[in-house]
């Protein structure tokens, strides 16, 4: 089994605007802002001179950059009201029975909506509704972070098109019981859609929003390119959880998560990856002020040829913050992971408390953890560590359950499971907990 091999040859050298011919835009005719308009024009010149990632751009060591042709991928088409239906209750079969919001998403457009369960104050409307309902409210949160792990011209992509998603605005005092459900589908050859996710909490607020990410067919060469800026005011507490659950068979994904947490704010992030062919994720948590927490968990199954990239920052940048980093990756058959993270303690960010490990469990002789973690600290009186394992299920645990009757590839699966539920124990809710471990459980029946 190996932990790291030779990184893959680099790619034929493309031109900067190769992926898409024209602004991925379809909603050119409705009535939005003129600073938007003014934002995506914008980005659609930040894009074309963005170059395309190569292998001597540090973000991108290790990562197999002949995943990166998206030539001919333009935005997906409208699904016919039939599969829509169809959509629609497939959706409501996979959420928790208890929700205050759920909205279904696909290609790119609304399907369905219900609120009835969002606390009085809350604001949770798509983004396409909120730019033009809600401007002045929006305007000022609204992907206003540049800084990314390198997926600049991901982000400069994005940022150029039509968007689906919600806009979540939950004022002073406001708290919701249940997780909001956020469903998005894609399905189509060569297709792309753009989901976006923004959650405000301010003082004393408290939300769970859930994004589930899905392809409507096996098969289908198809691109997903998301953006969830979470910001958490003075004691707000946001719960965002990412579950990408997309065709193994040609689906890629492309995942920019950004964090800022205000005073005494706590922010927990969770990742679960089930599908895909090819998925990257960034993550940036920002701790801006004393007493804010950021804490990142990740739970991923790879089998096959698959290969998911993980790219984290902690950024402390006032006194008295501090951060939990867990990820947790079981790998079989051929597939890989990258995982690179930085602890970074900005000057006077003192008091500091922060904690990163990446744990990788080796299913395979052919499967492959690549794992990069580290510290960069510019403060005193702090207390940070990272660490890294990466090993095979031990043999004395196999017979240890084979003793007790268990087969061996049962006890496998046991083991496997046990692992991957350590990170998502973490999250807050037990039915969610509960929803999350089913899908890693439906993933690894079909292993064999």
């Amino acid at each position: 089994m190996s932990l790291v091999l030779t990184p893959p040859e680099e790619t034929t050298s493309r031109p900067a605007d190769a992926w898409c011919a024209a602004p991925p835009v379809t909603d050119a005719e409705a009535k939005l802002p003129d600073w938007y308009r003014d934002f995506q024009s914008a980005a659609w010149d930040r894009f074309t001179a963005l170059p395309v990632p190569v292998r001597t751009n540090q973000a991108w060591r290790f990562a197999d950059l002949t995943h990166l042709r998206f030539d001919g991928f333009t935005p997906a088409r409208p699904v016919s009201d039939s599969l829509a239906a169809d959509l629609v209750a497939r959706a409501v079969s996979g959420r928790p029975a208890e929700f205050a919001a759920h909205f279904v998403f696909a290609n790119n457009r609304l399907l369905h909506a219900e609120t009835r369960g969002l606390p009085a104050g809350a604001l949770c409307l798509p983004v396409a509704e909120a730019l033009a309902s809600h401007s002045e409210l929006i305007r000022p949160r609204f992907l206003r972070h540049d800084d990314t792990l390198g997926g600049e011209k991901f982000a400069a992509l994005h940022d150029s098109a039509t968007l689906s998603g919600v806009f979540l605005h939950f004022p002073k005092g406001c708290v919701a019981e249940h997780p909001v459900i956020v469903h998005h589908f894609v399905g189509g050859e060569d297709a792309v859609i753009f989901p976006h996710t923004l959650i405000v909490a301010e003082d004393a607020a408290q939300v769970s929003v859930v994004d589930f990410y899905e392809s409507i067919a096996d098969g289908e060469d198809t691109l997903v390119v998301g953006v969830a800026d979470l910001e958490a005011d003075r004691g707000g507490r946001i719960q965002y959880v990412a579950l990408q659950d997309l065709s193994e068979n040609g689906a890629k994904q492309v995942h920019l998560q950004h964090t800022r947490a205000g005073r005494d704010a706590a922010v927990k992030v969770g990742f679960v990856n089930l599908g895909a062919e090819w998925a990257r994720s960034e993550c940036v948590s920002r701790m801006v002020e004393s007493g804010a927490d950021c804490q990142i968990f990740a739970a991923n199954l790879a089998n096959g040829a698959q290969e998911y990239d993980q790219r984290t920052l902690q950024s402390h940048e006032a006194q008295h913050t501090t951060s939990d980093l867990l990820f947790k990756n079981a790998l079989y058959d051929r597939s890989r992971t990258i995982f690179s993270g930085l602890i970074q303690v900005q000057p006077g960010a003192h008091h500091t408390d922060s904690y990163q490990s990446c744990r990788n469990l080796l299913g395979s002789d052919e499967a492959e953890a690549n794992a990069m973690p580290g510290l960069e600290i510019d403060a005193d009186q702090v207390r940070c560590s990272h660490g890294s394992t990466t090993g095979a299920i031990d043999d004395e645990e196999i017979f240890y359950l084979r003793a007790r009757g268990i087969p061996a590839d049962e006890a496998r699966k046991i083991i496997s499971l046990g692992f991957l539920h350590g990170a998502i124990e973490k999250l807050d809710g037990e039915a969610l907990q509960d929803l999350l471990f089913a899908r890693v459980e439906r993933k690894f029946a079909g292993l064999a």
